[in-house]
């Protein structure tokens, strides 16, 4: 529980009296603390987060006590204004600010750096519902792109320890250096309730007093995504060569093609573990950029195009539906998360918004074509409609959670898609068949 506001002249009283004479005489005691450790964080230990008691301007950032004590926790000092009038106080933690993005919550247990460094989320902060983030730092070979795109990060406990023999910094140090903002003490059940009733909301974060809540709220309301091009601020500037192969101590797949495949993959805000996988798969990837002309990648005489996950409204990209009609039927493609979005375009389909979507890795879908049921890791707030595609089209898998359209398959058109994560950072291995499937259908294009 939050430490009640105090001033310079109160004492601190002890919360626990050993006896209750003791109580009635409300004897003061000094908080103790661990010592500072001066040699940085410790890797694989515990570090302790103090904050040092201090009057500030506004709220304050640790309880202001008499004998100058160090306090373990602060009070609050940040918000979440959501757009349907409710305001939650919370901590705050990485960057300071006030930033606008639509709510979501994620049901994984763990990967909370994937999640972070994961394209697909541009324009949303991310709910997790796992109550406890943070014990397992952060390291530089758990990225999924190079930069942070999320608009920031909403969790109910922050761990002030780490404890793990990769981690190098912690998450609140990670998130003060990319600038992201986070927030933790809140009710992370409640707003998930509320978004699993209401649908996904609006919200706005921050740490700056001056504002009213009326302010911020305004805010949330003025503020859209849907119909939003958030493709152009995730992709690559360029197109480049991608060599990198899942690392041999986390490589699960036996008896790997020797047969070589050259794959181009539109950047959509691709992950790297998509890129991982395929090459260990045996393809040779050049990547483009969202607006790449479909001319140009003809050109180079792929194997197979790879359209990539992204983030936002596919029917905001035009550009990028036009490019793909104008590829498929022409070399066997594979579509994930956004690409298998812009092919259910592509063919003539509709897309809508889901109420709140589908972030996590515990998602069970079933393949029609065995019956096979895998759990998947999602994250999308846009669907295929299956009923708008043409005939000809399958829908070879659905989420079992809501029957949604999970994956397509045109033999006529030498495609598939899949609306979820066969990459699986984070999440379980169950999908990687898919990239699999992928390599058949370009080597059978080859006979």
């Amino acid at each position: 529980m939050a430490a009640p506001p105090a001033t310079a002249s109160a004492p601190s009283w002890c919360p626990y009296a050993a006896s209750p004479s003791a109580a009635a005489r409300r004897i003061p005691c000094a908080l103790v603390v661990p010592a500072p450790h001066h040699g940085g964080p410790r890797r694989g230990g515990d570090r302790f987060l103090g904050v040092r008691a201090k009057a500030v301007s506004g709220l304050q950032s640790g309880a202001v006590v008499d004998d100058g004590a160090q306090r373990p926790w602060k009070l609050s000092d940040a918000r979440l204004v959501l757009e349907d009038g409710s305001v939650w106080k919370a901590k705050s933690f990485g960057a300071s600010g006030t930033q606008v993005g639509e709510v979501v919550f994620n049901t994984s247990l763990t990967g909370y750096q994937e999640i972070l460094t994961d394209p697909s989320y541009a324009g949303q902060f991310v709910l997790m519902t796992n109550p406890h983030i943070g014990n397992t730092g952060v390291n530089p070979d758990d990225e999924e792109s190079n930069q942070c795109f999320l608009a920031g990060l909403i969790i109910r406990n922050l761990s002030i320890c780490t404890s793990n023999w990769r981690c190098t910094e912690t998450l609140e140090e990670y998130l003060m250096k990319r600038n992201i903002m986070g927030i933790s003490d809140v009710d992370t059940r409640a707003i998930t309730r509320r978004l699993r009733e209401y649908g996904s909301l609006i919200g706005v974060l921050s740490t700056d007093q001056s504002r009213t809540d009326d302010e911020l709220l305004e805010m949330a309301k003025n503020w859209k995504i849907i119909g939003v091009d958030l493709i152009s601020g995730v992709t690559c500037d360029a197109p480049y060569e991608w060599s990198g192969k899942t690392d041999s101590e986390w490589e699960f797949k036996k008896g790997q093609s020797t047969e070589s495949f050259h794959v181009v993959a539109y950047d959509f805000g691709i992950k790297h573990n998509i890129l991982r996988r395929l090459t260990s798969y045996g393809c040779k990837i050049t990547v483009v950029p969202a607006n790449w002309p479909a001319s140009e990648v003809l050109n180079l005489k792929p194997d197979g195009v790879l359209f990539s996950n992204g983030p936002g409204d596919p029917a905001a990209v035009p550009y990028a539906v036009k490019m793909v009609q104008e590829i498929i039927g022409k070399v066997p493609v594979f579509g994930i998360c956004m690409g298998h979005q812009l092919i259910g375009q592509a063919l003539g389909g509709k897309t809508f918004k889901m109420k709140f979507g589908h972030h996590g890795g515990n998602h069970p879908v079933c393949d029609l074509r065995s019956g096979r049921v895998d759990i998947s890791a999602q994250n999308h707030n846009y669907a295929v409609n299956p009923e708008s595609l043409p005939e000809g089209v399958k829908v070879t898998h659905v989420n079992l959670n809501d029957n949604s359209c999970a994956g397509l398959q045109y033999p006529k058109m030498k495609l598939l898609s899949l609306q979820y994560h066969p990459e699986s950072s984070p999440g379980p291995h169950d999908s990687d068949l898919a990239f699999g499937e992928f390599i058949e259908l370009m080597k059978n294009n080859r006979l």
